[in-house]
């Protein structure tokens, strides 16, 4: 792996890593984020289409990546609702396994990746060793009733997101489309929702939101240039002449550290002494067992 592939590769640590953070830190409700979480994403696709000359695709591959950016957003307003009960240092972990989980699943059983019944038996101890790193960084040196609620809410929330991001991932590979010309389709899908939801929001008589017009929309725009720049370089990262498809997975994953920790520095979510270690233990977990499941 030369210079240039790693520092390709580990792309997705700055623009996936600080997204959670600098979304948070911008504030706004799950319909103001996504919205201009959406926006920022779409807008760098179209800059990025034109500058590459990359035609949009017609037919099943259009209408796929569509939907797997549909997919993503629904499944991200899921993880802004989480942000909101225990915070992006805690639920970054825990979406991130479910992601890890959702895929590994996916290639072993649909793709076929795991061939051979030594690499079944490594890859369901790897999927286990992610399960038990999540609930490490989660773990709480002193629980409160209200405290457990709000987490088996966000696990909720998260688990129902997978869904969505299982479409983001698994949509395109259906229509055998590559990631770079399912970006811009799929920045259209992601748009939709956020102006959809924010719709749906802004029409609720039960709250006082409208995403359309708050500012703060507007500024979540810039969270949504972290997302693209994450996603961009992942793609470009997997490239056979880059760093591979495995590779650049497990170079992505290192995006959960930095979420995680950005969350407790910048966004105060606190932890103990104790609950810090106990966390950072448990995001080595996840991230020796991603490449466990890349690798075997």
């Amino acid at each position: 792996m030369n210079a240039v592939a790693l520092l390709v590769g580990l792309g997705p640590l700055l623009g996936w890593g600080l997204f959670p953070t600098i979304a948070s830190k911008i504030g706004g409700k799950p319909s103001h984020q996504i919205l201009g979480a959406t926006a920022g994403t779409f807008i760098f696709a179209v800059i990025f289409a034109i500058v590459q000359g990359i035609p949009m695709p017609s037919g099943s591959a259009l209408i796929l990546s569509i939907i797997s950016g549909i997919g993503w957003a629904c499944a991200q307003i899921m993880t802004f609702m989480s942000f909101g009960l225990v915070g992006s240092s805690r639920a970054m972990p825990i979406t991130t396994a479910f992601q890890l989980l959702g895929a590994s699943l996916w290639g072993a059983f649909y793709l076929g990746d795991w061939a051979g019944a030594t690499s079944k038996v490594i890859g369901i101890v790897a999927l286990i060793a992610i399960i038990i790193g999540a609930y490490m960084t989660v773990w709480s040196e002193h629980k409160t009733s209200e405290k457990s609620g709000y987490l088996k809410k966000a696990v909720l929330w998260l688990a129902l997101g997978e869904i969505g991001y299982w479409a983001y991932s698994a949509a395109p590979q259906a229509a055998h489309i590559d990631g770079m010309h399912a970006f811009l389709p799929q920045s259209i899908g992601m748009l939709l929702v956020g102006i959809v939801y924010g719709l749906v929001q802004t029409f609720n008589k039960k709250n006082d939101e409208s995403p359309l017009k708050d500012s703060v929309s507007y500024k979540q725009i810039f969270a949504g240039f972290f997302f693209a720049f994450g996603a961009l370089t992942y793609l470009i990262s997997a490239q056979p002449d880059m760093n591979g498809l495995a590779t650049g997975f497990v170079l992505s994953q290192t995006s959960v550290v930095l979420a995680t920790l950005t969350g407790i520095w910048f966004l105060g979510q606190r932890k103990t002494k104790k609950e810090m270690g106990i966390t950072v233990i448990g995001l080595l977990i996840i991230l020796v067992a991603a490449a466990v499941t890349k690798f075997i």
